[in-house]
């Protein structure tokens, strides 16, 4: 319980005890579920396996996929995954390039059962080396066409061959026999699988192909791009990559409408390929911003991919999840060769991967966190000589990271330190409160306080938010001080006008600000200006607030909470220090064992809040009083003393009789 100056009706205010933010795995567990055998379905993806499923075995026009996720979450891996699984046989095909007789600044697409294009193409080039015209056109007359294209191409190239002789010719000459030649671009002849191609970087050429400089035909000048490779397969993009080159997405698009596409080169060649037996499955792999943006942007987006699978960041800690995880782990560490890992180096490691996806009770499903994690836990316990990798040796790789990472903020603190910040973490103040931002700098992040301030004069102006007047608040931002101006006239001025000038500041912040993360903190800055309350600087503040004042969840709890308690250990601990923090927020503290420490020592301390009245409670040791039969809020509580002060500004604003 705080216990301070304050009324029967503040004590029902709990701040949370040692034993409400530890978070730990049971070793037992661990020991009894180790050497299991690995989930067959990818680790907490139900959803988004099925659905990938789904549409990789569906054969159906249109039913291509779009894959979300974050990096690292094991997408590209699923696909292979299923894409193995599928034992079906097929009938796999070479595909060649031949002459087009009646576009012959084109080409034809010719397929042979796999294995006979090599074939056919050495009969080819026999029968245009004969010795005569005539000779040349009984040995294309002794061969057999292996498919549908190869027969038409056959009889277009004997009806060439006996024009020549009708002309008078009696041999070839050696550029006429380019046209005998096939450029075999897909040699099948091993395949019985659909092809798996991978696109990562996809451009026109690396997708449609390209027309090679120098001399031949056009035909035997074209090289494939992936669009071939994965005829009657699966080609696997990347979705920002593909819409991030001008043009890119409409003209593949247009292959998926039609089926034919367009090979350019700079020498403003450009050769229309069609005739695909089978357009390539198409998997784009993607965030759910392009998602969203190809659904709102694309009115044809959705009919071409019909299938949505989403990889979720987080997967419940169920038993079944953290046997999986437990598996993932032994397999990772024996794949990699590296030292056997303990059982606390693998609680540990779970209980960091509840950190990363910022939940008890829940781990992150990128798996490629959890192995970076012990890969480089297996490097420090090798430069101790340790025979295992131990809970120590994971807790030094999260130390190092912290170190190699942390240059930002040991300036941030250093400056608070020596004072060039300036920030108060003990005593009282009026209009100022210590909110909690989180920086980021590339993979690392980290929570900072920032101070907060509010001044109050009689206008009719409301509140004007000075990191918007200066370009530095992003839309979220702007929102959230609207908010405030909301909660004032629905708690407070319910008789007469909110008649208020307001300015609400992050003193020395000078990068933009955006989030409502920080918008409980600016009420209870605003509400300590209006009514002249002084209010607690050792507890600094997080948490977003609606219009009726009720407290909501926010992120990175757990980095802005340990960047805190860092500055007050710094600065140094006085057993008052602590943070208020948004009741929602309890089921994501997964902290540090020093800041678990400081909590059941009684030296750091953690408010949880459901409503800003809780807050301000916590913040000015007063009572917040509920309103009377005649609707007034009690003489001594800091609602009757904001109510009176607003009362005032109002009177104060009216114009003069």
């Amino acid at each position: 319980m705080y216990t301070g100056p304050m009324d029967n009706d503040a004590s029902r205010i709990c701040e949370l005890a040692g034993q409400d933010v530890s978070y730990n795995f049971d070793l037992d567990f661990i020991a009894e579920n180790r050497n299991a055998k690995a989930l067959n379905e990818f680790l907490g993806q139900p959803r988004a396996m099925r659905a990938l499923k789904l549409g990789m075995e569906i054969q159906r026009r249109n039913y291509n996929i779009y894959l979300s996720g974050d990096e690292g979450s094991g997408r590209h891996s699923a696909i292979r995954c299923i894409w193995q699984s599928m034992k079906t046989e097929i009938q796999a095909w070479d595909l060649a390039f031949a002459y087009n007789f009646s576009k012959p600044l084109s080409a034809s697409i010719i397929f042979f059962p796999a294995g006979c294009a090599e074939a056919f193409a050495h009969s080819l080039d026999q029968a245009s080396r004969k010795e005569s015209l005539a000779a040349v056109l009984k040995a294309l007359e002794s061969l057999e066409s292996p498919s549908l294209e190869a027969h038409a191409f056959l009889t277009n190239l004997k009806g060439y061959v006996s024009r020549l002789i009708e002309q008078g010719r009696s041999s070839l000459t050696e550029a006429e026999r380019d046209i005998f030649k096939l450029n075999i671009v897909i040699d099948a002849t091993y395949e019985n699988q659909r092809p798996l191609v991978f696109e990562d970087h996809p451009s026109p050429s690396s997708l449609f192909g390209q027309v090679a400089e120098g001399p031949g035909m056009l035909h035997m000048r074209l090289r494939p791009g992936s669009v071939l490779d994965a005829e009657g397969g699966f080609l696997v993009i990347n979705a920002e990559q593909l819409l991030s080159v001008h043009g890119l997405w409409d003209d593949f698009k247009s292959f998926l409408l039609s089926g034919t596409f367009l090979v350019r080169q700079a020498d403003r060649i450009t050769v229309r390929i069609q005739g695909l037996r089978s357009v390539p499955k198409i998997i784009l792999v993607g965030n759910d911003e392009t998602y969203d943006k190809l659904c709102d942007g694309d009115g044809q987006f959705l009919r071409l991919f019909q299938i949505s699978a989403e990889f979720d960041f987080s997967m419940p800690a169920s038993p079944e999840n953290i046997k999986g995880m437990i598996a993932f782990i032994e397999s990772e560490a024996r794949a990699s060769g590296m030292l056997e890992v303990s059982n606390e180096a693998i609680a540990m490691l779970l209980r960091q991967s509840s950190w990363y996806a910022e939940q008890q009770g829940e781990l992150t499903t990128q798996l490629s966190y959890v192995s970076d994690l012990l890969g480089e836990a297996d490097y420090w316990a090798r430069t101790q000589s340790h025979k295992t990798i131990g809970k120590d040796d994971v807790d030094r790789a999260l130390a190092e990271r912290d170190f190699a990472g942390g240059i930002t903020e040991a300036r941030i603190n250093q400056e608070i330190e020596n004072g060039e910040m300036v920030i108060s973490l003990s005593g009282c103040k009026t209009g100022v409160v210590n909110g909690l931002a989180i920086m980021d700098r590339g993979n690392i992040s980290f929570g900072t306080p920032t101070v907060i301030s509010a001044t109050v004069a009689p206008g009719s102006e409301g509140i004007v938010n000075i990191e918007h007047e200066a370009g530095l608040s992003g839309e979220i931002h702007d929102k959230g001080l609207l908010i405030l101006e909301g909660y004032l006239r629905r708690q407070y001025a319910r008789n007469f006008p909110l008649s208020i000038y307001s300015g609400i500041c992050f003193e020395q912040s000078y990068a933009e600000v955006d989030g409502d993360s920080a918008s409980s903190a600016e009420l209870f800055a605003l509400l300590s200006a209006i009514g002249e309350i002084p209010v607690r600087q050792d507890i600094a503040v997080t948490g977003s607030v609606n219009q009726l004042g009720i407290i909501q969840p926010v992120g990175g709890i757990n980095e802005k909470i340990s960047g805190f308690f860092r500055i007050c250990q710094i600065t140094g601990l006085t057993g008052k220090q602590g943070v208020i923090i948004p009741k929602q927020n309890i089921r994501s503290l997964v902290l540090g064992n020093e800041v678990v420490d400081a909590i059941k020592a009684g030296k750091f301390h953690i408010y949880p809040i459901g409503t800003i009245d809780e807050g301000m409670e916590i913040l000015s040791s007063r009572s917040c009083g509920k309103r009377n039969q005649k609707g007034l809020f009690p003489q001594d509580s800091f609602n009757r003393a904001i109510e009176d002060k607003l009362r005032k500004l109002y009177e104060y604003s009216k114009p003069s009789s």
